[in-house]
């Protein structure tokens, strides 16, 4: 694998959820946001995976960098998971 493909780590973190396999997720997507800081859609995986691992507050960090990024890139289907996934955090 190219380690400079994002959408192959992002490919890669998404079976690694599909799997329930939330470490691996994380560390893919979090490469995937390494390579493409813009990728909005790598921020609501990795928060979601963030959650299910019990990453309460990284969760929380993650959801707020994807809701500037996503604003900015116009993806109005990704800010609105991630602002309804920090509501959901309490």
């Amino acid at each position: 694998m190219d380690p400079n493909d994002e959408v192959a780590w992002f490919g890669l973190g998404k079976a690694y959820m599909e799997d329930a396999n939330f470490a691996e997720a994380i560390t893919a997507l979090e490469s995937c946001i390494r390579v493409k800081p813009t990728y909005s859609a790598a921020y609501l995986a990795l928060a979601q995976s963030l959650q299910k691992s019990g990453r309460i507050e990284r969760c929380r960090e993650v959801c707020q960098q994807g809701i500037a990024i996503s604003t900015q890139n116009g993806d109005a289907m990704v800010t609105k998971n991630l602002e309804l996934l920090t509501q959901s955090l309490g």
